[in-house]
C-alpha cells in the first residue's frame, strides 16, 4: 500500500511539474515583446545604418487606418527574407507602454515596436521625411544598398504594399 502511494505521489508531482512548465510557457508567450521608448535620433540612426531593406511604419493604437494596415505589413514582411519592419508608435504618453503592449499582444503583432518619445512634430517629422505633415499612418520604405527611398503618408492597400516591397527589394 505504501509503495502504491509513492507511485501515485510521484505521478502527481510529475504532472504538477508539467503543468507549471506549460503555464510558464503560456505566460511567457502572452507577455510578448518589450516596447521601448526612443527619441527621433535613434530612428534616424536606424535609417542611416540599415544594411537590409527596411519598412518603418508610423502608427497609433487609436488610428483606425493604422490598425487596419498592420496585418498586411506583418503578413507581407514574413514572406521576404531579409526584409525588416519597424513599427513606430506615436501613441500618447498615457498609452506607453501598457496600452501599446496590450494592443500588440491582443492582435498578435510580432514585429519590433518602439514608442517615439517626442512631442514636437515640427521637430521629428522632417527627420523622417521633409514632406511629412505629421498625419498617420505614414510609412518609409528604404534600401540603403540600392538607394531606394519612398515615403507614403496614407493608409497602404495590400496591393500597394506588395508593389513597394517589390521596389524596395530590387
Amino acid at each position: 500500500m505504501e509503495a502504491k502511494k509513492k507511485i501515485v505521489n510521484s505521478q502527481f508531482m510529475r504532472r504538477l511539474k508539467l503543468l507549471f512548465i506549460l503555464l510558464f510557457y503560456v505566460f511567457a508567450n502572452v507577455q510578448g515583446q518589450e516596447i521601448k521608448s526612443v527619441k527621433i535620433t535613434a530612428i534616424e540612426k536606424i535609417i542611416v545604418e540599415s544594411n537590409t531593406p527596411l519598412i518603418i511604419n508610423m502608427w497609433a493604437t487609436w488610428c483606425k487606418p493604422c490598425v487596419e494596415e498592420l496585418p498586411y505589413f506583418q503578413e507581407e514582411v514574413k514572406k521576404h527574407d531579409g526584409l525588416q519592419l519597424l513599427l513606430v508608435s506615436l501613441d500618447f504618453k498615457e498609452g506607453f507602454p501598457k496600452g501599446i503592449k496590450k494592443f500588440m499582444d491582443k492582435r498578435e503583432i510580432t514585429a519590433p515596436v518602439v514608442w517615439l518619445n517626442e512631442t514636437n512634430a515640427d521637430y521629428f517629422c522632417p527627420k523622417i521625411d521633409s514632406n511629412w505633415s505629421g498625419a498617420i499612418p505614414a510609412t518609409l520604405f528604404i534600401n540603403n544598398k540600392t538607394g531606394y527611398r519612398n515615403f507614403v503618408e496614407e493608409k497602404i492597400s495590400p496591393e500597394k504594399l506588395k508593389q513597394e516591397i517589390m521596389a524596395i527589394l530590387k
